[in-house]
């Protein structure tokens, strides 16, 4: 059992809270109008660069592009002064001891995919194993996801027992659980969901592989909020969030901060508690830094691709 279940009564995942979607989608649209000075700015790009995860999830990943973007996410300082590291980087199992030894030293954790990602469906002791392996050869974290077919059947308490389970695999590596928001229909699901994976164990919660369009929304990442303020509330014990995929600008970037911090405030504002999965958004904010420092921006071919 997690120390998460011992700290509060397991709800009846049938009754979860009504969302309100026009009222969720209001509240975007007003963290969508904030302005942003530029100091302000300038602080809230670092900010997002230092809590991204990196990533590289596809077939023909080698050792090598692994390395170079290891290599990329423990020297951002070579390309502008003054900027801090991204958060972590985010790879398959295979590649983590590789990942783990190219960033020995430089404080960015190995995050690694697991229980058959990103469709989730396999057995349960491929599940548990395919985590072992990853914590075994070093991941810091593990970004699981859940069995989507089986929460959209009902069957809850088997999606809350496979979260359990895997939690208990990771050992100290902390656990993102992957809802794929874009396979779950409704703001009424994302919740539920959120819910399910919050009181199984999770550390993060997290909107979508990638891989499955639409990936992060502000909607759906709002609500997902929601749920971790209305857990804090009832335990005092916070879990954070990663949207993930769909976030390509740094504007859209801040306003994601924005909406995190007027709806959780400050504790979260670090990537202890937030990241973003969204790799591509490193280049356009290392092009806004750029701009603020020399004045004009610089073109995305001084920036390699990930």
């Amino acid at each position: 059992m997690s120390a998460l279940m011992k700290t509060a009564t397991i709800p009846d995942f049938r009754f979860t809270p009504v969302i309100d979607q026009v009222g969720v989608e209001e509240r975007v649209a007003r963290f969508n109008t904030r302005s942003i000075k530029k100091e302000s700015k300038v602080q809230g790009l670092k900010l997002a660069l230092n809590m991204i995860d990196l990533t590289t999830l596809e077939g023909k990943d080698t050792p090598g592009k692994v390395k170079q973007m290891c290599y990329k996410a423990a020297h951002l300082h070579d390309i502008l002064p003054n900027i801090p590291t991204v958060a972590a980087v985010c790879v398959y199992p295979t590649h983590v001891k590789v990942a783990k030894k190219a960033l020995e030293g430089t404080g960015i954790r190995v995050a690694s995919v697991a229980t058959a990602f990103p469709s989730g469906n396999a057995t349960m002791e491929i599940k548990l194993a395919d985590t072992k392996f990853a914590v075994d050869n070093g991941a810091d974290e593990i970004d699981m996801v859940i069995a989507r077919g089986e929460f959209l059947g009902g069957n809850y308490s088997l999606v809350f027992d496979e979260i359990a389970a895997i939690k208990a695999a990771c050992g100290k590596a902390r656990l993102k659980v992957i809802l794929e928001t874009g396979e779950l229909s409704t703001l009424d699901n994302v919740r539920r969901a959120s819910d399910i994976a919050i009181y199984a164990g999770a550390d993060f919660i997290k909107t979508s592989t990638g891989k499955i369009q639409p990936a992060a929304t502000m909607p759906v990442t709002l609500v997902m909020l929601d749920a971790i303020k209305d857990y804090y509330y009832r335990t005092g014990i916070m879990i954070g969030m990663k949207p993930a995929g769909g976030i390509s600008t740094a504007k859209h970037a801040l306003q994601y901060l924005v909406m995190l911090n007027e709806t959780l405030g400050g504790g979260w504002m670090n990537n202890q508690w937030f990241r973003f999965g969204a790799s591509s958004v490193a280049n356009d904010i290392l092009m806004q830094l750029a701009k603020e420092v020399n004045g004009v921006y610089q073109s995305p071919d001084y920036f390699s691709k990930d």
